[in-house]
């Protein structure tokens, strides 16, 4: 038996008994289900997910449902889970999908890497899972995985060492049973090789692992390099109008919460009251601030003075070609709405209902 038939023999016998098979994309796992599935995965915890993909499943149970769907309403699903590229590129990846594959999720490793959203990874994920392809995956569990059986040195980030892992991926992957294969390996990393204290002796993998025998599973796969985060520091304006309806506009496509409706955002060192003149030409009294909270991102902290404002007017005097509306916290449109943005809204609301902020 080879080194790459024994690795996936004690990987497959260890899925047989510990794997997940519960999860809900793997419940009649179609292409579409699971990359759903593997989109919303990236970067983001499974038990964090589970709730988000029963949710947007029931309400886009197939991808040309999904297609037809307006935008802003994809978004509304989406909001709170973070990385919102990933929704407006699975809008987008799905109409490409209606229009040039006549509604046909594509089957080929070449076709679903040209996806919009979609890496090289979560295309052999969906081909594997849903269809039992044999393609291997490289997600961050998986790294991990790799890097300490082997002893990969240097951060996966880096190209040189990616090569090393997809060489090692290519070789391991089983020509048979490869779905059962790549879940077992996710799992792996989720449940057994996890990123802070490895249950070792759980592992099947365990008699094969350098870096077990070296006492070096802390230090394996190498963090990446450290970096001071910048901070950056604005007011998210409360702007309310006589009929009690707040302000929103949507965010540019490209950027931090790109597409999502969000709050005015006053620089931090502007006066609310001038800069609310100057920029939509209303007159609002601002009350007091709110207590500053940190939002972090993956490449700098972003401190939020939430600042309630009363007087703007109401009707159209400040819309801009439907980058602007009126939103009633009373009656909520199905809106892509920024999380920070929609606890800001409730929090208001609990104080208008005198429970405080």
């Amino acid at each position: 038996m080879s080194q790459g038939e024994g690795f996936a023999a004690r990987v497959l016998a260890w899925f047989a008994v510990a794997g997940r098979r519960d999860l809900p994309w793997q419940t009649a796992p179609t292409p579409y289900r699971v990359w759903v599935s593997e989109i919303m995965l990236q970067q983001t915890r499974v038990a964090t997910v589970i709730p988000y993909y029963e949710r947007f499943m029931a309400r886009f149970p197939d991808l040309e449902i999904l297609a037809d769907a307006p935008l802003d309403e994809v978004l509304h699903y989406w909001s709170g889970l973070g990385y919102y590229a990933r929704g407006r590129n699975l809008h987008r990846a799905a109409q490409r999908i209606r229009d040039q594959h006549g509604g046909r999720f594509p089957q080929t490793l070449a076709e679903v890497e040209a996806l919009p959203g979609v890496g090289r990874s979560t295309a052999g994920a969906v081909l594997s899972l849903a269809l039992g392809q044999r393609h291997p995956i490289l997600d961050g569990n998986v790294k991990r995985v790799l890097c300490r059986c082997f002893a990969v040195e240097g951060w996966p980030g880096r190209a040189e060492v990616q090569r090393r892992l997809w060489s090692l991926a290519g070789k391991l992957t089983p020509w048979a049973r490869a779905a059962e294969y790549n879940q077992a390996m996710m799992d792996l990393g989720a449940q057994v090789c996890t990123r802070v204290r490895p249950h070792c002796g759980q592992c099947p993998l365990a008699g094969l692992c350098r870096a077990r025998r070296q006492g070096r599973q802390a230090c394996l796969p190498e963090p990446r390099p450290a970096r001071r985060m910048p901070v950056r520091a604005v007011q998210m304006l409360l702007l309310a109008n006589t009929d009690g309806e707040l302000l929103l506009e949507r965010r540019p496509e490209q950027g931090v919460w790109g597409g999502l409706w969000c709050l005015p955002e006053c620089p931090g060192e502007s006066e609310p009251e001038q800069w609310v003149r100057t920029r939509f030409g209303v007159e609002a009294r601002a009350g007091p601030r709110w207590p500053v909270r940190r939002h972090t991102f993956s490449h700098f902290h972003l401190d939020i003075t939430p600042v309630l404002m009363r007087g703007g007017p109401g009707g159209n005097s400040v819309m801009e070609g439907g980058r602007r509306l009126w939103y009633n916290p009373q009656k909520p449109e199905a809106l892509g709405l920024a999380a920070p943005v929609a606890r800001l809204i409730e929090e208001l609301q609990r104080q208008e209902r005198g429970e405080g902020v």
